[in-house]
């Protein structure tokens, strides 16, 4: 259910009808404010919150964008932008040693876990292959909306892919890592 929060803005763009990005792009703002609040409020550290800062800050870009200009360019490639920021941001975090899906891991890990070199690799494989799948999301993505079917069912197909591989591969991995633990 973490991922779920975590992408909570993301997942509010979505469902917003394309015609009205503008209020998408408010409202996953709104989302993406809302749970940097509350999670700092709840004691996280910033550098557990890299997907939902990253959120908030392109969503008031795409939100000013869109009110300054809702005819803008810019709206037939947002879904491709979208999944370029994420891949952005996740890549950012492995980059700088603190792979984003550490702060989601630890919400339900205990404290004497989080320092072990096997937490934090597979943190680090798990949040390359979110990498990986957003950034491949976005390749495709910008290849539909460069043939006009950018916020078409084939880009939801895609999408929504580029969400579930990696989560499926996250529970597979985590449970995987689980068991080598156990063994040990």
């Amino acid at each position: 259910m973490s991922y779920v929060r975590t992408f909570l803005p993301w997942i509010v763009f979505a469902v917003v009808p394309s015609a009205q990005w503008t209020w998408g792009a408010l409202a996953a703002l709104a989302a993406a404010v809302a749970l940097v609040v509350r999670q700092r409020r709840d004691g996280a550290d910033f550098d557990a919150l890299f997907i939902e800062a990253g959120s908030a800050a392109f969503f008031a870009v795409l939100a000013a964008i869109a009110f300054a200009d809702p005819a803008s360019a810019v709206h037939g490639y947002s879904a491709a932008l979208s999944s370029a920021t994420l891949a952005l941001v996740a890549g950012g975090s492995l980059l700088i040693g603190r792979p984003f899906t550490l702060g989601i891991a630890k919400r339900g890990t205990p404290r004497e876990v989080w320092g072990l070199k096997a937490f934090v690799r597979t943190n680090t494989v798990i949040t390359a292959v979110w990498t990986g799948a957003f950034a491949v999301t976005a390749a495709a993505l910008a290849v539909l909306s460069r043939s006009g079917l950018g916020h078409s069912a084939a880009a939801t197909l895609v999408q929504a892919a580029g969400f579930v591989v990696p989560m499926l591969f996250t529970t597979r991995y985590v449970a995987s890592a689980q068991a080598r633990a156990a063994a040990r």
